[in-house]
């Protein structure tokens, strides 16, 4: 808990150095100005009561009181602008730590691990605002501490027992607020996963893509019950740490509310017999509540700034999180491509609880050459295309890299001489020319790289007619900037479309060491994907590339075509031997050569 205060003070200085200085005086101020407020009113009661006080000191006490009134008046509007100011700065400087951290991850195993998803999400939420609650509720104790020992001096000299059980009587208060601190942040945390449901079904229930289905199959029903019962869950848990909260706060309220009156009836009686002024009793009120407003502050900053902690744990856990693959310090540099790339007895499962996905993988790439990878549905080819990425590690053998294992090498530097089309590419609502220049932000500037990959793709005509050409936003879902206030100014693309728009995505890098290309032409029809194919054998002549699909079709012209069957290579070697061998990829080619000729001869009647 001390390490993350720290450390989010730490944040705080280096985000918003000048604002927390300036918060720190001003808290400081606000916690002196009750007090001096208290004591020039005693000052100019006894004064008056006395007799014997002038003008020009009556003037001077009226003077002071004014300006501490003025001092109260603007402090409070200071502190919000500080508050809010540095807030900003901090969350700023938080968000962008913590994404900075996530994109240093090497591989995917965190974002399909619940527990961790979990953690980010509460990291979000803590993140941005967490260095800032602690640091107001720090500073926030500072002002009450400042007033806190002012009224309790004062209580102690006009009765030392009046301050001890003044700030005695504040102990149970801390206790039980720290105690309801740590219920809520332990339920922030338990709903965390129902919080994440609710947001998936209200995805479903409002994205485009899911909305063909949830109209034509009638699901909105169902999937509403399913988010109102999380919705439910966590409104329980919030209802339950709500109603203790009501019960342990009222009980508190009520014995502040005793402990007042019974010290105001000390101070009347005193007055009574002439042990305190008319000033004393003023001062004895003002300390009273003060010293009670000020124990509350304390224990509410408190618990806030604990609550915060707690929760700004979880964002510490993500942003300290070591990497999910190990990364060699220093990293071998990723030199260009020149012998090739190969699995050495690669096996791989996504957990130790999971089956065998790749089992004794053997496979070479040469350089300069093509590779067709062919297997049915769940053969493991997806899989071995993020083992050559290096998105995960093999659980048992090595990828090498001209003899290099990837593990030694620099993960940035290897995937910049990588581009692959995945089979499930991104579609980003974003224009058409970011949409193919995130293949290689280097091409964000350079118009024409981006349109020739566009040309290779096969997809120049289409966005170059777009309302605005290439700065056509791809989207309907919100306005942006080049389509202003006008909602009809995005365009929404087909599958086929958005498919070339990922393939021009990984040509737009112009010379990779190896492309991998898995499915680029799983949504076109027969006639798009003789063209983009085509265009394609043109791009990869004497260069390394794997293509993987199941698909015979297009593959046949590959270099070297190795067929995965159950996690194994099967059958390697040309489509000519393939067939001559008659095993599982001339049955393949047999079954779909035969399901194309029975659809012509359908077509021919």
């Amino acid at each position: 808990m001390r390490s993350a205060a720290r450390r989010a003070l730490a944040l705080a200085g280096r985000a918003a150095p000048a604002q927390l200085a300036a918060y720190l005086a001003l808290a400081v101020v606000a916690g002196v100005v009750p007090l001096a407020f208290a004591w020039l009113t005693k000052l100019l009661v006894d004064g008056l009561a006395g007799g014997d006080m002038g003008w020009p000191e009556a003037a001077a006490l009226v003077g002071a009181l004014a300006a501490a009134g003025v001092a109260a008046a603007l402090t409070p509007h200071a502190g919000r602008y500080l508050r809010a100011e540095m807030g900003r700065r901090i969350g700023e400087a938080a968000v962008e730590r913590l994404y900075a951290a996530m994109d240093r991850l090497v591989g995917l195993a965190r974002f399909e691990d619940p527990v961790f998803l979990n953690r980010v999400q509460l990291a979000r939420s803590s993140g941005a605002g967490g260095p800032g609650m602690v640091v107001e509720g720090g500073l926030g104790m500072v002002q009450a501490v400042v007033t806190l020992v002012g009224f309790a001096g004062t209580l102690f000299l006009l009765g030392p027992w009046v301050a001890v059980v003044v700030v005695v009587a504040a102990v149970p208060a801390l206790l039980a607020e720290l105690s309801l601190s740590r219920r809520r942040a332990r339920m922030t945390v338990e709903v965390g996963h129902a919080e994440r449901r609710e947001l998936f079904y209200a995805g479903l229930l409002t994205d485009t893509a899911a909305a063909k289905e949830v109209r034509l199959f009638g699901t909105g029903p169902y999937l509403w019950r399913r988010m109102a019962a999380e919705i439910r869950t966590v409104n329980l848990a919030h209802r339950r740490v709500d109603r203790r909260e009501l019960a342990v706060q009222g009980g508190l309220a009520l014995f502040g509310a005793l402990l007042s009156g019974g010290l105001l009836v000390w101070s009347v009686r005193a007055a009574l017999t002439g042990a305190l002024t008319v000033g004393d009793v003023a001062l004895v009120l003002a300390a009273v509540g003060s010293v009670q407003g000020a124990l509350a502050g304390l224990v509410g900053e408190a618990v806030s700034m604990h609550q915060a902690l707690l929760l700004f744990g979880h964002y510490l856990e993500v942003v300290d999180a070591e990497p999910d693959l190990p990364v060699r310090r220093p990293a071998r540099p990723a030199v260009a491509l020149r012998h090739g790339i190969e699995l050495r007895d690669v096996w791989f499962r996504y957990a130790e609880d999971q089956p065998w996905v790749l089992r004794g993988v053997d496979l070479v790439l040469p350089a300069g050459r093509s590779t067709a990878l062919v297997g049915v549905n769940g053969a493991g080819k997806s899989t071995l295309v993020k083992l050559l990425c290096r998105l995960y590690d093999p659980t048992r053998g090595a990828v090498l890299w001209d003899g290099v294992d990837l593990r030694d090498l620099d993960p940035g530097e290897l995937r910049r001489r990588i581009r692959a089309v995945f089979q499930d590419a991104t579609h980003y609502d974003l224009t058409a020319r970011e949409n193919i220049a995130l293949g290689d932000l280097t091409a964000l500037d350079d118009p024409g790289r981006v349109e020739r990959a566009a040309r290779r793709a096969g997809v120049h005509e289409l966005l170059s007619g777009l309302p605005r050409g290439y700065e056509t936003p791809l989207t309907r879902i919100y306005l942006t900037e080049q389509a202003g206030a006008d909602p009809a100014g995005g365009v929404q693309l087909s599958g086929g479309q958005w498919q070339r728009v990922a393939l021009a995505r990984a040509l737009v890098h112009e010379r990779p060491d190896l492309l991998i290309l898995d499915e680029p032409s799983s949504a076109l029809d027969a006639e798009a994907e003789h063209e983009v194919h085509a265009r394609l054998r043109e791009h990869r002549r004497d260069r390394t590339s794997l293509l993987v699909s199941h698909r015979l079709g297009v593959v046949r012209e590959a270099d070297h075509i190795v067929v995965l069957a159950g996690g194994r290579l099967v059958e390697r070697g040309d489509h000519d031997e393939l067939l001559a061998l008659g095993g599982a990829y001339a049955r393949l080619f047999a079954l779909q050569a035969r399901g194309y000729r029975s659809a012509a001869q359908e077509l021919s009647r």
